[in-house]
């Protein structure tokens, strides 16, 4: 746990240090884009890349992690076939995509603007061949090195932005994927160095069993992300109205007010894996999970609670045009809050080879996204979008919930954990109730909502996190 909470640390980090400076590009794009269209071109292209950066990876990160903590496999050469076969395959898409930009572009229905595609689709490949170096650092338990790479992209995206956008004057969409570009390659560039495979052989044997581990995890992969990223992506073909790309836009930039949740699901994630696939050689494992469980999920809580609370400051971080959409960041939370579950429950079937059923789970979970969007959207807009990312995670973690503990019980601390929900919702209720019922300005409530934090602080402290074992001022503290 000390090991975890370490690795953790230094990768959220670097992680909230990333997305706390990414932040600033969301009110730079919002205050500086022409339109809240342009936003919505944004987003809408991000989402796109996102799903093809899972297809180019072809669940090849977590392939690698299980194969190379094998002892029947050496490895360097998992690691050098691994590098080999996604540089093959991304080289191959980038060289695509460029030949055909055009018909690309009429396609996504951005006539007259194929430049994008053909930025966005290097960029991609780049970031999906970039997968396995950086995969390969988590392996070698080189989080510092990790970590400065991480910042290198975001400290140069913001500055290209900056120098285009701001000093430039050039309040054009093109300006934002340029920067990009040009950050992701300086820091493959970067990274290579650390990276170069160092023995080892490219065995096409190694391939084919990599492949016939990891393709399931592609369907579960290209599943998961459509279910992260299908509102964004289909929001301009179902929503009825005239504005459906300022609607996305407004969508797109309050998801983002949203993502101090998620930047602690991927930085606990980052430690999470290669610790999973490591400790499951050590016969206390399965203790090792359900602790890990519970204190990820007391963490989201709390973090769930000061967004909630500080909102009316977190909505500084967009333009005033976009604040129609803000009421949907509880759900929002909430539905990073059972995506962190369900990440923490999926290592079941990773562990047991069984990662056909983190394919059938992520299909249903799509099945039911798709369903609500489609028959949603063109009634109630992005409501339907988030509400639907909602149910499809809660309903997929039951699933693996229950499955899993038929398959590979692990004995999570069900009373705690229902604890600690029992209490977060009860001081929601109280916030909202006083909220919506008083006349209590601004300031008032989030003295109120620090005092319930405040409260679940001190329950925090007394039940699982005694002030005595915090490191170097734990000894100030008597020991209870």
């Amino acid at each position: 746990m000390k090991s975890l909470a370490k690795d953790t640390m230094i990768y959220g980090l670097s992680s909230i240090i990333g997305k706390f400076l990414n932040y600033l590009l969301v009110p730079l794009y919002t205050y500086v884009l022409a339109r809240t269209d342009d936003y919505g071109i944004v987003t809408n292209l991000y989402a796109w890349t996102a799903l093809l950066l899972v297809i180019l990876t072809y669940g090849m990160e977590t392939g690698f992690f299980r194969f190379a903590n094998r002892e029947d496999y050496d490895a360097r050469s998992v690691y050098k076939t691994a590098y080999l076969s996604l540089l093959s395959t991304s080289t191959l898409f980038a060289v695509v995509c460029v030949l055909f930009q055009a018909p690309i572009s009429v396609a996504l229905g951005y006539p007259g603007h194929s430049e994008f595609i053909a930025m966005m689709a290097v960029t991609v490949a780049i970031d999906a061949f970039a997968c396995i170096p950086f995969a390969y650092l988590r392996y070698q338990k080189r989080p510092l090195v990790f970590a400065a790479l991480k910042l290198l992209f975001v400290i140069l995206n913001i500055a290209f932005n900056l120098l285009f956008l701001v000093v430039l004057g050039k309040n054009d969409v093109y300006y934002v994927f340029l920067s990009n570009i040009l950050a992701t390659t300086i820091q493959t560039l970067c990274l290579l160095p650390f990276t170069m495979p160092k023995g080892g052989q490219f065995s096409g044997g190694t391939l084919r069993e990599m492949l016939r581990y990891s393709l399931p995890l592609l369907v579960l992969g290209v599943a998961g992300i459509m279910n992260q990223t299908l509102d964004r992506i289909l929001f301009p073909y179902l929503y009825t109205g005239a504005d459906a790309q300022a609607q996305l836009g407004i969508y797109g930039a309050c998801f983002k007010v949203a993502m101090v949740m998620m930047m602690f699901t991927q930085a606990f994630r980052y430690a999470y894996e290669p610790f999973v696939f490591a400790k499951h050689k050590d016969r206390h494992s399965v203790e090792a999970y359900a602790d890990a469980m519970k204190y990820y999920i007391i963490f989201s809580y709390l973090i769930l609670l000061g967004v909630i609370v500080y909102l009316d400051i977190f909505r500084y971080i967009v333009a005033s045009a976009y604040w129609e959409g803000l009421k949907i960041v509880p759900v929002v939370l909430w539905t990073y809050v059972f995506q962190g579950i369900y990440f923490n429950l999926s290592f079941w079937y990773k562990l047991t080879d069984e990662t056909k059923w983190g394919a059938y789970f992520s299909l249903i979970g799509l099945a039911i996204t798709l369903v609500l969007q489609v028959a949603g959207v063109p009634r109630i807009g992005y409501w339907a979008s988030c509400g639907s990312s909602l149910v499809c995670y809660f309903v997929i973690m039951l699933l693996s919930y229950f499955i899993g503990q038929k398959k590979a019980p692990i004995p999570y601390d069900l009373k705690r954990i229902g604890g600690y929900t029992a209490l977060t919702l009860g001081l929601l209720v109280v916030y909202y109730v006083l909220r919506l019922h008083t006349s209590l300005n601004m300031w008032i409530m989030m003295g109120i909502g620090t005092l319930l934090i405040a409260l679940y602080l001190i329950v925090m402290t007394r039940q699982d996190f005694p002030l005595s074992g915090l490191p170097v001022v734990g000894k100030y503290f008597k020991r209870n």
